[in-house]
C-alpha cells in the first residue's frame, strides 16, 4: 500500500544518513526560505493587523486575505509542489528549484500588490496583483501538468488533478476579485463577491485540501489509508469540479437557485470523498494537535458552506446576502484557514526539515505545547462570537481567539530552532559512535485534561468580564452610561434615566447615497439592542456613520458595507456622517425610540430643515509676520508656447498649507497647492486633463472653459479613482475650474480651485503679466497654529475667516509683486469664491485697459469695443478704477506706472481687503 512515511517510520525510503536528511528521492528536504518563510510571514501580519485593525484601513478584508490569499494560498501552492514529487517520484531536473523559486517569487508579488492595493483603492496595482498570482499559480498548473505526463504510472495520480483543477480556478476567481476591488452597485457585488469567495475557497482552496488529505490524513494519524480512498477521490473529483463552476456561475450571473444547487452538490462530493478519512480515523483517532486542528478546520469549513447556503436561501436579495458576509469571512479565515494551516505545517515543517525520528520528535514537542488548550480556546471561543452575545463579551472572547492563533507563529519557530539542535546532537552522536543506532524513547503524552479545563475556563472568564463591562446588554441591569466605546451613552441614546434591556435585536439596513440617509429615521423599541447595516451606494463618495463619541463605523468605500453595534437604546437621537460637509447637506440618521419616558437627546441634534447651525465666527489672527521659510505663491502667468493639444494631470491630494502667515489649515488641492495649477491656451487648444484622487473622499472637477455634458466628465470619482477630461477651447475668458461635488461650497472653499487663461485673438504682449485668484478661507477653529480642516458650516453661511489672492492671506504684502517704471502690467483677476465677487482696485493706478468676461470694458486708446482687431485711436482720456467681477467671473486689466513706489492692490469691498485680500505692486525705476 502506498503512503507518505509518518514521523518516527524508518523505511529504506525515509532512513537518516550521516548527512541528516531523509524521504523519497527528490522530495524537498531541509530550510527553504522561500517555501518557509512567506506563510509564516503573512500569517505574523493578519496577526499584526489584528491587534492594531482599529488604525488600518479595510482591516477585516485586510486580516481574511492576508490569511487565505497570503499564507494559506502560498502554502498550497509550494505544498501541492511538494506532495506531487513525492507521489511521482519525477526528475528534479523537471523543476528545479531556482524555477520554484521564481515562481514563488511572482506570487508573493502578486499577493503584497492586491493586498496593498484593496484597501488604498489602487485599483491598478489590484489588477497587475491579481495578473501575478493569477500567472504563478498558472505556471505551478502547468508544471504539475508536466510531471504528470513524465511520471512513470502509479497510484494517487489523481491527487495531482486535484491540484490541476484547483489551479484552473485561480484565475477566475482572481478576475473577480478586481471586479470586486472597482467598486459596484449593491447587487452586483452581492452576487461577485459569492461567486469570489466560493471559486477561490471551494475551488482553489477546497480542491487542493480534498486533494492532499485522501494520503496526508491518514499519514498524520500514523495509520494505512483506506483502500477505497483512491476510487472515491477519483469518483468525487468531476462532481467537486462541476459544484465549483454551477455554483459560481449561479451567483455571477444571480440565479440563487443555481447557487443552492452547486453549494448542495459540492456538500455530496465532500460526503462521498470524507468516507475515504473515517476508517483511518476509527483505527488511530487524533491524537495530536496537528490532527486536532486538522479536524476542527474541516468542521468549520462544513458550517460556512452551510451559512452560505442559508444566507442565499434566506436573503431578499443579493445586497442583502453581502451584508452579513462577514460572519462567513470570519468562519472560514479563523475556523477553517488558520487552524488547517496551523495543523498541516504543524505535521509537515518537523517531517520535511528531517533528519531523523528524535529531530522529528524534538520539533514536534515544540509545535505540540499548549495543543489542547489552544484548540479549545478556538474553538469554543469562535462559537461564543457566533452567537448573539453583547459586543463586549464578542471582543474579550475574539482576543482570546486571536491570542490562540497567534500562539502557533512562536511555537512554529522554536520547531525549526529545536530542529537544529536536534540534528547537531545527532551528527555529533553519529560521528562519535558510527554504528550505534539512534535510541528514540517513548512519544510525550499530549493529551492533557488539565488543559481541556483551563480553555473552557478562559472563555468562560470572557464571557464573565463581557458581562461585567456592560451588563445590560446581557439582560442583567440598566444601559451603562460610562460612555466608553460601544457605550449607548456615546451615542446620546439612554435619555435621562435608565431603560430595561428586552434581550431582543432591532436590526436595521440603512444606505447612504446622494448626500442622504436611507431610511432617513428608524424606529426602535426602547430596550432593544440596535444593529446598523451601513451599505454605501453612493458611486463617488465614500460615507461614515456616527453617534458621537466613538461609537462610529470607519469610512465605507463605495459598494461596501459595515456594521455599527449601537448598543441597548432607550431615548431618541440622531446620527450623521462625519465627512466635512455632508452633515449640513443632509446626511442625518434620526432614531426614534418608542416606548421611552427620557426627552429626546439633542446629541447630533440639527436645526430646522436638517441643516446643522454653524458655530460662532469668531475669527483667525491675521496680520502675523511670516518666518524665514514663508514662500509666496508664483502669481505670474506661465508663458504660452505653440502646443495646440495641452495635456495635464490634476492630482487630488491633502495638504496642510498656510492661509495666512502663521496659520495652516488642511487644504483640499489640485496638485498640492491653492489655487491649483494655472492652465495657460489660446482659442481652438484641446486640453486632456486627467484627473487622480489621491484624497479620502470622493471629488471632481468641473472647467468652465469648455463645453460638455456633465454627466461623466463632472462626476465624483471615489479615492483611489480617476477619470480623463477633455474638451476644446472655443472662447477667450480666464475661466474657472473647480471640484463640483457637494456640498460645493466647502470643496471650493477647502481649496479645489483654479484658473484657466484663454487669451482673446490678437492680444498684445506686455511686460509683467499676473494671475490673481481671489477666494474665501472657513477655518474649522480659532485659527490657532493647530492644523485646522474647512469649516463647512462657515462656507454656506457666507462667514469667511480670511478673503485671499492666491490662497493666502496678505502673502504678497509679505513678498510683494515686481515692475519697473513705464512696463506695461497686465493683471488677471479670478473671483473664485465661493460666495463673493471682487471689485479689484490697484491702489495709487488707474486702469486703462479693462477686459471682463471675454470682453472688452475699456481698451487702451479708445475706439470701438465691439470687433476683434479694431485698434482705436491714442490719446483717450477714459480710464477705469475697479474690475466689478461676480462670484466665478473673471478678466485682466491693464495699465503702465508712472512712478516707483508701493501700489496696494485689494479688492474694494473693504471688509475682505481687511480680512487679507491685500497685496503690493512694488515698482522700481
Amino acid at each position: 500500500m502506498t503512503t507518505l512515511e509518518p514521523p518516527g517510520t524508518t523505511t529504506a525510503a525515509a532512513r537518516p544518513t550521516r548527512q541528516g536528511r531523509t524521504g523519497p528521492p527528490g522530495a524537498s528536504r531541509g530550510r527553504w526560505a522561500l517555501r518557509d518563510r512567506p506563510g509564516v510571514v503573512w500569517l505574523g501580519l493578519a496577526v499584526l493587523v489584528a491587534l492594531v485593525h482599529p488604525f488600518v484601513p479595510a482591516a477585516s478584508w485586510l486580516m481574511v486575505h492576508l490569511v487565505l490569499l497570503g499564507a494559506l494560498t502560498h502554502s498550497a501552492m509550494v505544498w501541492s509542489t511538494h506532495f506531487a514529487q513525492a507521489l511521482l517520484k519525477t526528475p528534479t531536473s523537471l523543476d528545479e528549484r531556482a524555477r520554484q523559486n521564481a515562481r514563488i517569487g511572482l506570487l508573493v508579488a502578486g499577493q503584497a500588490a492586491v493586498l496593498v492595493g484593496v484597501p488604498t483603492s489602487l485599483w491598478p496595482l489590484t489588477v497587475a496583483g491579481a495578473v501575478a498570482v493569477s500567472s504563478a499559480v498558472g505556471w505551478h498548473g502547468i508544471q504539475l501538468w508536466r510531471r504528470l505526463r513524465h511520471a512513470l504510472p502509479g497510484r494517487f495520480r489523481i491527487t495531482v488533478r486535484y491540484y490541476l483543477a484547483a489551479a484552473a480556478c485561480v484565475p477566475v476567481g482572481a478576475t473577480l476579485g478586481a471586479w470586486l476591488a472597482r467598486g459596484l452597485d449593491d447587487t452586483t457585488h452581492g452576487r461577485v463577491l459569492v461567486a469570489h469567495s466560493m471559486v477561490m475557497v471551494l475551488g482553489w482552496i477546497g480542491l487542493t485540501v480534498t486533494g492532499t488529505l485522501v494520503t496526508l490524513w491518514p499519514t498524520m494519524l500514523r495509520t494505512r489509508i483506506d483502500e477505497r480512498a483512491e476510487r472515491l477521490a477519483r469518483q468525487a473529483l468531476p462532481v467537486l469540479v462541476t459544484a465549483v463552476a454551477v455554483t459560481g456561475s449561479g451567483a455571477a450571473l444571480g440565479s440563487r437557485v443555481a447557487t443552492l444547487v452547486g453549494l448542495a452538490l459540492y456538500a455530496a462530493g465532500l460526503g462521498w470523498w470524507g468516507r475515504a478519512l473515517l476508517a483511518p480515523a476509527r483505527q488511530a483517532p487524533p491524537r495530536f494537535f496537528a490532527t486536532w486542528s486538522v479536524t476542527a478546520a474541516l468542521a468549520w469549513g462544513a458550517v460556512a458552506l452551510g451559512l452560505v447556503g442559508w444566507r442565499v436561501a434566506t436573503a431578499d436579495s443579493w445586497a442583502e446576502v453581502a451584508d452579513g458576509y462577514g460572519v462567513v469571512a470570519a468562519v472560514v479565515a479563523a475556523g477553517f484557514g488558520a487552524q488547517l494551516l496551523a495543523g498541516a505545517l504543524s505535521h509537515l515543517v518537523p517531517t520535511v526539515l528531517g533528519g531523523g525520528p528524535s529531530v522529528v520528535r524534538a520539533a514536534s514537542a515544540e509545535l505540540n505545547r499548549g495543543a489542547v488548550w489552544r484548540v479549545t480556546v478556538v474553538n469554543l471561543g469562535l462559537l461564543v462570537c457566533l452567537l448573539p452575545v453583547p459586543s463586549a463579551v464578542r471582543v474579550a472572547t475574539s482576543t482570546l481567539v486571536l491570542v490562540a492563533l497567534a500562539a502557533f507563529v512562536p511555537l512554529l519557530l522554536r520547531a525549526v530552532k529545536a530542529a537544529v539542535a536536534a540534528r547537531r546532537a545527532l551528527v555529533a552522536t553519529v560521528a562519535e559512535h558510527p554504528v550505534r543506532p539512534e535510541r528514540v524513547g517513548p512519544e510525550p503524552r499530549v493529551w492533557s485534561p488539565g488543559q481541556l479545563v483551563a480553555g473552557v475556563a478562559t472563555i468562560a472568564l470572557a464571557l464573565t468580564l463581557g458581562v461585567a463591562v456592560d451588563p445590560a446588554a446581557a439582560g442583567l441591569g440598566p444601559a451603562s452610561d460610562a460612555g466608553g466605546p460601544g457605550s449607548v451613552a456615546a451615542a446620546g441614546l439612554t435619555g435621562a434615566g435608565s431603560v430595561t434591556p428586552t434581550g431582543e435585536t432591532t436590526r436595521v439596513r440603512v444606505e447612504a447615497r446622494d448626500m442622504a440617509f436611507s431610511p432617513a429615521s428608524i424606529t426602535v423599541p426602547a430596550g432593544n439592542r440596535l444593529v446598523i447595516d451601513l451599505v454605501n451606494v453612493d458611486e463617488g463618495s465614500p460615507h461614515d456613520l456616527s453617534f458621537g463619541g466613538d461609537l462610529r463605523t470607519e469610512r465605507v468605500m463605495p459598494g461596501r458595507s459595515t456594521t455599527l453595534d449601537v448598543g441597548v437604546v432607550g431615548a431618541s437621537g440622531q446620527g450623521w456622517c462625519t465627512i466635512i460637509g455632508h452633515r449640513r447637506m443632509g446626511m442625518v440618521l434620526d432614531v426614534v425610540v418608542e416606548g421611552s419616558t427620557a426627552g429626546t437627546s439633542t446629541a447630533g441634534a440639527s436645526s430646522a430643515g436638517g441643516a446643522v447651525a454653524a458655530e460662532p465666527d469668531d475669527g483667525i489672527r491675521l496680520g502675523q509676520e511670516p518666518d524665514a521659510a514663508f514662500r509666496a505663491v508664483d502669481a505670474a502667468l506661465p508663458p504660452l508656447d505653440d502646443a495646440t493639444v495641452r495635456e495635464v494631470t490634476l492630482t487630488v491630494e491633502e495638504v496642510e498649507l498656510e492661509v495666512s502667515p502663521g496659520i495652516r489649515q488642511k487644504r483640499w488641492t489640485f496638485n498640492g497647492g491653492v489655487p491649483g495649477p494655472t492652465l495657460h491656451g489660446r482659442v481652438g487648444d484641446t486640453f486632456v486633463v486627467t484627473l487622480v484622487n489621491k484624497g479620502s473622499m470622493g471629488h471632481s472637477v468641473d472647467f468652465h472653459a469648455g463645453e460638455r455634458a456633465p454627466d461623466e466628465v463632472m462626476r465624483t470619482i471615489p479615492p483611489g479613482g480617476s477619470l480623463t477630461y477633455r474638451f476644446t477651447a472655443q472662447r477667450a475668458g480666464i475661466w474657472m475650474y473647480h471640484c463640483s461635488t457637494m456640498p460645493m461650497s466647502a470643496h471650493i472653499a477647502a481649496g479645489m480651485h483654479g484658473a484657466v487663461v484663454i487669451e482673446p485673438d490678437g492680444l498684445p504682449a506686455v511686460d509683467r503679466s499676473y494671475v490673481l485668484v481671489q477666494s474665501e478661507v472657513h477655518v474649522d477653529g480659532d485659527g490657532s497654529t493647530a492644523i485646522k480642516e474647512v469649516d463647512a458650516d462657515s462656507a454656506a453661511a457666507d462667514t469667511p475667516d480670511a478673503v485671499v489672492f492666491n490662497g493666502v492671506a496678505n502673502q504678497y504684502d509679505a513678498a510683494p509683486l515686481t515692475a519697473r517704471v513705464g512696463e506695461r502690467v497686465r493683471l488677471w483677476v479670478l473671483a473664485a469664491g465661493p460666495n463673493r465677487g471682487s471689485a479689484f482696485h490697484v491702489v495709487g493706478g488707474q486702469f486703462d485697459t479693462v477686459w471682463s468676461e471675454g470682453a472688452y470694458v475699456l481698451r487702451r486708446g479708445g475706439g470701438p469695443l465691439a470687433g476683434e482687431g479694431s485698434k482705436g485711436s491714442e490719446g483717450a482720456d477714459g480710464g477705469s478704477q475697479v474690475l466689478g467681477l461676480a462670484p466665478a467671473q473673471g478678466g485682466f486689466v491693464e495699465w503702465s506706472p508712472t512712478e516707483p513706489g508701493s501700489y496696494p492692490f485689494v479688492t474694494h469691498a473693504m471688509a475682505d481687503a481687511e480680512r487679507g485680500a491685500h497685496g503690493i505692486l512694488a515698482v522700481t525705476r
